[in-house]
């Protein structure tokens, strides 16, 4: 297995994903954008991130999102809207604006204002990625959003038991296992400019984020996994902290692994990134009412598809179980020089936090 080391340069970024997992992702890496990291022992050289680009799924057809697709015909904004404001400049008066979501019993009832001003712009340009940015300019971000697909698709996942369920919002509620996915039309293609981005990248990451509706949606856009396994980038997938009730119920990393395996054909990333911090008492609890658990690392299991597994801190103070960005970025950046000396990357008291697979 070949493994790109980063050299001290400006890096070029390409962060894949939707949801709230990739917006807390940009949170961090947002920081390295155009200045350089702390220098540590496991990042020898200081390092900034000359471009970074995410690349968002556009499958959402629930909440506010869905109802302004269905009327406009356009691409769901919610998910992008909340990448423009993990990467604002401006964190306080235009990120709250454009995360604020209207109240009351009229036809605003639980839309955002973003999404509302998205739709807008949309209307106003007649392009939606102008109305993306010119929306960017707005806000300032540090980086460029970019849909995964222009297509309007829709999510398809069969069950164990057979049933098929149609759309994204339906598939997270789903009373069974999902068994695979599919999108709606088959035929799409992703952007040029992603393509591109991900062809010149030095990281590519994917994750966090729920599997099924966030992360996969992405990689079923005819060309991305093909793109992603010709690139010489660092290519990193983030594990989820805590499985999730009607994606992932039971799933370990590998079943995970697996899962994408099983629908784009082999696993195009070559590191696995994963939290090993134990969640309080206080949060196995509350996600138990969910039926939700932590995701366990089975090293074993994961020595068959040729990733090396890392392992690190990566939880967040918050009550709700989240990635620290900050951490997560930094893990990121060390994974990329430690890899000139693997024994760094081993965590003191995680003796096994590295398991390299046979390629």
């Amino acid at each position: 297995m070949s493994l790109t080391m980063l050299s001290p340069k400006n890096v070029r970024i390409v962060s894949i994903g939707g949801g709230t997992g990739l917006s807390h992702l940009l949170l961090g890496l947002k920081q390295f954008v155009g200045r350089s990291t702390a220098e540590s022992s496991a990042t020898p050289a200081a390092l900034s991130i000359q471009q970074l680009t995410a690349v968002v799924t556009v499958t959402d057809d629930g909440g506010s999102s869905g109802r302004l697709r269905e009327e406009f015909q356009i691409l769901p904004p919610g998910d992008i809207r909340k990448c423009m404001v993990a990467l604002s400049e401006d964190e306080l008066l235009m990120s709250r604006l454009f995360q604020y979501r209207f109240s009351g019993e009229g036809d605003l009832r639980g839309h955002s204002f973003g999404n509302l001003f998205l739709t807008a712009l949309t209307g106003v340009t007649g392009d939606f990625l102008e109305a993306i940015r010119l929306c960017s300019e707005v806000l300032a971000i540090k980086g460029r959003i970019l849909p995964s697909t222009m297509a309007d698709i829709h999510l398809v996942a069969k069950l164990e038991n057979g049933t098929a369920v149609l759309g994204e919002s339906l598939i997270g509620r789903a009373p069974e296992r999902i068994r695979n996915i599919s999108i709606f039309p088959e035929a799409s293609e992703p952007l040029p400019e992603t393509l591109e981005a991900i062809d010149q990248a030095d990281i590519i990451t994917l994750g966090p984020g729920s599997l099924f509706t966030s992360l996969l949606p992405n990689l079923l856009v005819n060309g991305i996994p093909e793109a992603i396994r010709r690139s010489r980038a660092l290519k990193v997938y983030i594990g989820n902290i805590m499985t999730q009730r009607g994606e992932t119920l039971g799933f370990s990393m590998a079943d995970h692994v697996e899962a994408i395996c099983k629908h784009v054909g082999s696993f195009p990333f070559n590191i696995l990134l994963c939290n090993h911090s134990t969640i309080s008492e206080e949060q196995k609890t509350e996600y138990l009412k969910e039926q939700a658990d932590q995701s366990q690392i089975d090293f074993q299991a994961l020595s068959r598809y040729g990733v090396w597994v890392v392992t690190r801190d990566l939880l967040g103070k918050d009550k709700k179980v989240r990635h620290d960005p900050k951490k997560l970025a930094r893990s990121i950046f060390e994974i990329g020089y430690g890899l000139k000396h693997p024994e760094s990357l081993l965590g003191s008291h995680v003796p096994s936090s590295i398991y390299c697979g046979d390629s």
